[in-house]
């Protein structure tokens, strides 16, 4: 996953390296440990499927879009796409009342569960000439999740350390059972004033550990050999600069790689509090009567109380926050009504990935407080910038992409510096506060209204031009057209299969520009409603933009939660005990590791402080 790029588009000609990297599975530690020869069991269970969350009326035709011309149907989604765009680009941000972290949290949260959904040239190329929908048996068939949905952060810890006598892909990423952590780029000493990086250093002042692992640093120092990659990742421009972690996407912008840092840091910060705590209630067990070696009872015992940590405020801060209240609770008192495993396996429901989760790129926003130096400092402007730009977001990263005055794009991570530079470190306090009176401190609301720099993105479609260009670049009108390419539901026959009242025309009308009427009503989707583009509607009218609605709720809640209720891993006919939070005899953050002051992690702020990262 280390080159794996966030919602790139394979086309056809790339083929070969994608079927190359779709029949890679990760993270097969458990079989190493038991019996090399369980390792191809395990592989073939832990990837899992894509599959319709409603099958019943995936092959219901009045349960998709008008059946016209194919190539009309695209027109006009790319129509109602590009309507999405705001009409003013000088109109006044449309707050909610959720932090940005969330935003960006959500973006971690779908890069643990979920890769693929945009990368199988033979499922999902929609520049393909004479696009018409896929049949759902040929889709559920053809497209495979190359993570593993468990919500266990095989994003980060990957294969784990080598340490316990296991081959490791991904040892280079430790340093015994901890994280690496990238240094930040500072001036020389000697530096006069005003020269080199400007800016104020980020408190505290005398921490510059706070940059993910790149290739550069790490081949310097001999971690990693160059043998170690191949020709064509050492060609890659960008590989010296590389975030050397177990998911390339999470470098993809800056707020997410700090993010991904912060849980990196979680980590190592759980290893020194179970080391300093003693603590026997966390007595490992063997696998299989398999004993550990020295220190990895310790690693196994901090990576259980992050996972658990992690999983439990996915459920109770990130959940709760983002989708409608009391939804949580009755899918964790109830249970699921609409998810369960297919065949006593987890599967990702196409509806949540391709369109329900996607919800979160509606809360973008232009710019943000992102600290002292790009942002407000003292009241007055930042020390560098009054903020900073979502197209800066980009530049700040391993493969950074900057836009110039003209327009053009060009690549250059980091402004040329070897790791992200010390006045960039993100300041948390300013993402992710429920009670600032900034209205910059909140991310966008939930609906049809997109922010301009997403419906032109700086770090996609560079290398190719016209009209292909635009869709690729264009979120929105790529978002509609793949739904319609995987035979997505309309979000009326979604809402009808769930129980709720579909959205009425003048709901569906609401606030809406000529232009995007115009757009509805051009491709009759009044009638059938692309289901991306209702449940953001669904949010706007009937929850005010500052949550999902029931049916966006629903299928959020229920994938997420019900991925950690019928979470086990099953190699060959053994089934083993289930690992998540929800298993572990009532755990709750008061049984895990706790804030300095005694204080439970009952907060995505709270995880921040316990990391050191605020």
């Amino acid at each position: 996953m280390l080159f794996l790029k966030h919602g790139g588009h394979i086309l056809e000609h790339e083929g070969p390296r994608e079927k190359e990297l779709d029949q890679k599975v990760e993270s097969m530690t458990l079989a190493r440990k038991v019996a090399p020869g369980l390792a191809q069991a395990l592989a073939r269970n832990e990837t899992s499927p894509f599959d319709y969350l409603f099958p019943q009326i995936a092959q219901d035709p009045e349960a998709h879009l008008p059946a016209t011309d194919p190539a009309k149907v695209v027109a006009d989604l790319r129509a109602l796409g590009t309507a999405m765009a705001e009409q003013t680009p000088a109109a006044p941000e449309q707050n909610s009342t959720i932090p940005p972290v969330y935003t960006y949290w959500g973006q971690f949260i779908d890069h643990d569960l979920t890769a693929n959904t945009d990368r199988n040239s033979d499922v999902s190329d929609i520049t393909k000439p004479n696009l018409t929908p896929l049949d759902p048996g040929f889709v559920t068939a053809n497209l495979h999740n190359l993570r593993r949905p468990n919500l266990d952060l095989d994003s980060v810890y990957g294969d784990g350390p080598a340490m316990f006598g296991n081959p490791s892909q991904d040892a280079g990423f430790y340093d015994g059972i901890k994280f690496r952590i990238g240094r930040n780029t500072d001036n020389p000493p000697g530096t006069p004033e005003g020269g080199g990086i400007p800016g104020d250093k980020i408190p505290p002042a005398d921490d510059l550990d706070r940059d993910l692992p790149r290739i550069g640093p790490l081949l310097d120092a001999g971690v990693v050999q160059e043998t170690d990659f191949t020709q064509e990742q050492r060609d890659d421009p960008s590989f010296r600069t590389r975030a050397f972690i177990g998911d390339a996407r999470n470098d993809e912008n800056l707020i997410i790689a700090q993010f991904h840092l912060a849980v990196l840091k979680f980590h190592n910060r759980v290893v020194d509090w179970l080391s300093s705590e003693q603590n026997d209630d966390w007595l490992d067990f063997p696998v299989f009567g398999v004993g550990f070696r020295p220190g990895s009872r310790l690693f196994n015992q901090a990576r259980r109380l992050v996972r658990w940590h992690y999983q439990w405020l996915v459920v109770n801060d990130y959940l709760k926050t983002v989708t409608m209240p009391g939804v949580v609770d009755k899918v964790l008192l109830g249970g699921p009504k609409f998810y369960a495993p297919r065949g006593r396996r987890l599967f990702m429901p196409l509806e949540y990935s391709v369109a329900a989760f996607r919800f979160g790129h509606s809360m973008v926003r232009r710019a943000y407080d992102h600290n002292r130096n790009f942002g407000k400092n003292n009241g007055g402007p930042g020390v560098v910038l009054p903020s900073a730009s979502f197209d800066q977001l980009f530049l700040f990263t391993g493969t950074g992409f900057q836009r110039d005055d003209e327009g053009a794009i060009t690549h250059n991570p980091f402004l040329g510096a070897p790791t992200l530079p010390f006045n960039w470190i993100i300041e948390w306090d300013r993402f992710d506060n429920k009670g600032s009176s900034d209205p910059t401190h909140f991310a966008r609301k939930i609906d049809t209204h997109l922010a301009p720099p997403i419906l032109d993105l700086v770090n996609e479609g560079n290398n190719l031009t016209g009209t292909i260009q635009t869709l690729i670049k264009h979120l929105a009108q790529r978002n509609l057209v793949r739904g319609y390419l995987l035979h997505m539901p309309t979000g009326q026959a979604v809402a009808e299969a769930m129980g709720v009242a579909p959205l009425s025309e003048a709901e569906l009308r609401k606030d809406n520009s000529a232009a995007m009427n115009a757009a509805l009503d051009q491709g009759g989707f009044i009638e059938k409603t692309p289901l991306w583009y209702y449940l953001l509607k669904e949010a706007e009218v009937r929850a005010n933009g500052n949550t999902l609605g029931e049916v966006g709720s629903r299928i959020v809640c229920e994938t997420i939660i019900g991925l950690l209720l019928f979470d086990r891993t099953i190699i060959g006919l053994l089934l083993f005990d289930r690992d998540s939070y929800l298993h572990q005899r009532g755990w709750d953050p008061a049984d895990g590791v706790l804030l300095d002051n005694g204080d439970p992690i009952v907060t995505i702020r709270d995880f921040f402080k316990f990391a050191g990262v605020a």
